[in-house]
């Protein structure tokens, strides 16, 4: 997909999503990657930091934007002001598309019409809706305690469909039924999905490389995605062999928030370290690479030969 390194990558200013330049939709890149391969952004920095890096799409996450923004673990604690707040802050600081977590809509029918039209708004160019239900979700690749009926999970994603503007705007309807119905009851969920006009699917909590296979050759030739955490509970699998198998898209939940989680923690035990004498603790050139790094994807460098141009001689 000729991802670049951050260096080699030219400076995107951030625009007003109604400035954007045109840029391929999502349901192109779909098409046209292999699968298509979608880290998840947490915040405007992480999105910028993607974008730099070369690829052409991400997701926002709900468990990771949380996270970072409000130090939450997404167990339904969120409602949606808060989280369309978030993902605003984020549209506006790309261009790519972006495809976000829609969660279960935030309420019924009409908060399902509310949260479509108000993402489309935004610049989105897709969602998913799950069927988990609210008052018992888990986070991450932990297995939902339960879902919510088939048939009350029909009528938001009809209400879901109904509610775009735009027929380029993706929802991808998911099911995370494994561990109350089994594979066979996630599947026949997916299968409704479809059939009652989703884009894609997202089968949730899959812990074996045979419920991959699976779930790959039951919606092979779909948007099929697979999301792949890094974690004891689940299989890493290569995008290729993803692909080979039957899926499109490939995601990664917590592949950056948790380097980044874990950094900060590194950053603070190696500056306690510095408090208590270890003049060591820090590499003068890592730091000043940490920073370059920031400065670029931020565009200290843009900003600050805009403000030259115009000040007053």
């Amino acid at each position: 997909m000729g991802v670049r390194t951050i260096s080699q990558a030219t400076f995107l200013l951030a625009r007003p999503a109604n400035k954007k330049p045109i840029m391929p939709t999502l349901r192109q890149l779909h098409r046209e990657q292999q699968p298509l391969i979608s880290p998840l952004a947490h915040d405007a920095l992480s999105a910028r930091v993607i974008e730099r890096a070369g690829f052409k799409t991400f997701n926002i996450g709900g468990s990771s934007l949380l996270a970072a923004r409000h130090a939450l673990p997404d167990l339904g604690l969120a409602g949606f002001g808060e989280m369309a707040a978030g993902i605003r802050d984020i549209v506006e600081a790309c261009r790519i598309p972006c495809l976000v977590d829609g969660d279960d809509g935030y309420g019924d029918v009409k908060s399902v019409t509310r949260m479509v039209r108000t993402y489309e708004s935004m610049g989105v160019s897709g969602l998913l809706l799950e069927d988990q239900a609210r008052e018992t979700k888990q986070p991450g690749a932990a297995s939902a305690r339960n879902v919510i009926p088939l048939d009350i999970m029909e009528q938001k994603l009809r209400a879901a469909l109904e509610a775009r503007s735009n027929s380029e705007f993706v929802i991808i309807g998911r099911t995370d039924a494994l561990a109350r119905e089994g594979l066979d009851g996630a599947i026949r969920r997916a299968e409704r999905f479809l059939k009652l006009g989703a884009d894609g699917v997202f089968v949730a909590g899959l812990k074996t490389e045979q419920q991959y296979e699976r779930v790959g050759a039951a919606f092979k030739g779909h948007w099929n995605a697979a999301a792949l955490f890094q974690s004891a509970q689940t299989p890493w699998i290569s995008p290729q062999i993803l692909h080979a198998m039957g899926f499109s898209q490939v995601c990664y939940p917590n592949l950056l928030i948790g380097r980044i989680a874990k950094a900060l923690q590194q950053g603070l035990e190696r500056l306690t370290s510095l408090a208590n004498g270890n003049t060591g603790a820090f590499e003068n050139s890592d730091s000043e690479m940490a920073v370059d790094v920031l400065n670029e994807a931020i565009g200290l460098n843009r900003w600050n030969e805009i403000e030259s141009r115009f000040q007053t001689v």
